[in-house]
């Protein structure tokens, strides 16, 4: 089942037939461990729409809440240990991203809250300090209050590689800034765990050419899902619920950097594809 969240409530998406679901609070929806369960009785007590494409055509947003938080997963996997690695070579911060990657704790860091969030067809942004930007596709975790995985979107964690390789410790300021994090299109609930061959790609357009193209599974990632929650939720409370990414294994080349205009696709098996545009 997938949920989108929509400028006239929620829909509900079940084999293929669409569900509006009025009057009801989005973020008292999500956060619900049994949500699988729930959503099929409300699809059960509702008439499927006769025009469900124009809904979709139009007043999708991002599927989170005002008040919901976005978290993200670093150096999860090994193409994104080596990519940090490169980055930060010259400023000695390379040692860093190695010792993270093999060790318990995983890296952890605030990426955004929900009003902050760009949905599908907006805009993304990359700093203008930035000399070397990069979005990072992640498959994201929707977590509720008592740390249950109840669902899955896809996350574009926009970050500047030129502040971040500096120093390690400017990462907030190369992570976290206005248009810096888009989810959407949906929530995928699942009555079990993803898949692990699940994959994940993304295409960069500039202008009719592709600018860049790469693809990931999942099953890549080092850590496992219910560490990365543990950890996150071991000091935190979260009363409406979380997302948090997951990190990313598509690394573009120290060659590529983002520009205004670039059209960022990313697709996750079974989700779907967020797509944004790059604005200074």
């Amino acid at each position: 089942m997938k949920l989108y969240k929509h400028i006239k409530g929620i829909l509900l998406e079940q084999e293929q037939d669409f569900y509006l679901i009025e009057g009801m609070e989005w973020e008292a929806l999500i956060n619900r461990d049994e949500l699988y369960e729930t959503l099929l009785a409300l699809a059960k007590e509702r008439t499927p729409l006769e025009d469900s494409q124009s809904y979709l055509r139009a007043g999708i947003l991002a599927p989170i809440g005002k008040n919901q938080e976005i978290w993200a997963s670093g150096v999860t996997y090994y193409s994104s240990k080596l990519g940090r690695e490169e980055e930060s070579k010259d400023t000695g911060g390379s040692d860093f991203y190695a010792r993270v990657y093999d060790a318990a704790r995983p890296e952890l860091f605030f990426k955004a809250l929900g009003y902050r969030a760009i949905g599908p067809e907006g805009h993304v942004r990359i700093r203008r300090d930035s000399s070397w930007d990069v979005p990072e596709p992640e498959l994201t975790l929707v977590i509720t209050s008592s740390g249950t995985i109840v669902g899955y979107t896809i996350g574009n964690d926009m970050s500047s590689r030129s502040i971040e390789g500096e120093n390690p410790l400017y990462l907030p300021q190369a992570k976290s800034y206005d248009g810096s994090a888009a989810i959407g299109p949906c929530i995928l609930v699942l009555k079990d765990s993803l898949s692990k061959d699940t994959t994940i790609s993304l295409r960069i357009r500039r202008g009719s050419v592709e600018a860049f193209y790469g693809k990931i599974k999942i099953d890549q990632i080092k850590r496992k899902f219910e560490d990365l929650v543990h950890y996150l939720y071991a000091e935190n409370s979260f009363p409406f619920g979380s997302y948090l990414m997951t990190g990313t294994g598509v690394v573009p080349t120290s060659e590529f950097t983002l520009k205004k205009g670039d059209i960022i696709e990313i697709s996750i098996e079974g989700i779907g594809t967020l797509r944004n545009t790059v604005s200074a």
